[in-house]
């Protein structure tokens, strides 16, 4: 295979990535929370080397506000 038509499949294929993972952002927010949850679960435990531990974290995503007062409206934030 031709180096150029290579590299056009290669920057294709991250365009493709890209776009697929701002679509599911946007219209499924709860599946992708759900799913960084379950990659970063496993990577945080105890045992694991440090740089996986830090691996771990980062992809987690930030904590929810939950309590028996949270109805889940996503309005408890700060305003402004």
């Amino acid at each position: 295979m031709d180096p150029g038509l290579f590299a056009q499949y290669v920057v294709i294929a991250i365009a493709v990535a890209v776009s697929a993972a701002v679509v599911a952002r946007k219209q499924f927010p709860g599946g992708v929370r759900r799913l960084r949850l379950a990659c970063a679960l496993p990577l945080v435990r105890e045992g694991r080397p440090d740089w996986m531990r830090k691996l771990g974290r980062r992809i987690a995503p930030a904590p929810r506000a939950s309590g028996p007062n949270c109805a889940g409206c996503d309005n408890c934030g700060p305003s402004g």
